[in-house]
C-alpha cells in the first residue's frame, strides 16, 4: 500500500500549509515585540513624548535629550545621558513601554488608548503607561481594581488582549 503522506500529494501538500501556517500564527502571537505601527508613537515616530525609557526604572521619568537618541524598532527613543542610552540598548525589551506604550488599563478591554508619560507603574520589571487626564486617573482604577484581581492576572488578561490586536 503506497502511502499518501508524500511531499508531493495533493493531501499532503494541504496538511503541510496549514502545519505552517498554524506554527507562523503561534509564533507571531507569543511575540511581545511591537513595530512602530502598533505603538503609540508622536511626531516623527517619537515614543514616550521623549521621556527617556530608562529613566522610569531611577525614580522619576526624565525628559530625554534629542542628542541621545536611539531608534528601536522603528520607534525613537531619546535619553537623559549618553549612559541612559547605553544601557537601553545593551537590552531594549527591558524597557520599551508594555502595549506599545498604550494604556494598560484600556487594553484589558482591548482598547488603544492614548497615555500621560508620567503616569506609570513598573510590574515585575517592565513599564505599564496609563491614561490621566479628563475621563480621571486609569492608574488609580488600575490600583483599585488590584483589590479584586491579583495583578498578575490583570496584566495576563492586558497581555491577551494585546495580543489579539
Amino acid at each position: 500500500m503506497k502511502s499518501i503522506l508524500t511531499y508531493n500529494h495533493p493531501i499532503s501538500q494541504t496538511i503541510i500549509h496549514w502545519f505552517a501556517l498554524f506554527v507562523i500564527a503561534a509564533l507571531s502571537s507569543f511575540s511581545m515585540s511591537i513595530n512602530a505601527a502598533e505603538a503609540n508613537l508622536g511626531k516623527n515616530n517619537l515614543a514616550l513624548s521623549g521621556y527617556d525609557p530608562v529613566s522610569y526604572f531611577d525614580s522619576q521619568p526624565q525628559k530625554g535629550d534629542k542628542s541621545f537618541s536611539k531608534v528601536y524598532q522603528g520607534a525613537t527613543y531619546y535619553f537623559h545621558s549618553q549612559e541612559n542610552q547605553a544601557i537601553f540598548e545593551a537590552n531594549p525589551e527591558k524597557y520599551i513601554p508594555a502595549y506599545g506604550g498604550w494604556c494598560a488599563w484600556a487594553m484589558l478591554d482591548g482598547q488603544k488608548v492614548k497615555v500621560d508619560p508620567l503616569t506609570y507603574k513598573i510590574i515585575e520589571g517592565k513599564n505599564y503607561l496609563y491614561y490621566n487626564g479628563f475621563w480621571g486617573n486609569t492608574l488609580t482604577k488600575w490600583n483599585a481594581k488590584t483589590d479584586t484581581i491579583p495583578e498578575p492576572d490583570l496584566v495576563q488578561t492586558a497581555d491577551t488582549q494585546w495580543s489579539n490586536l
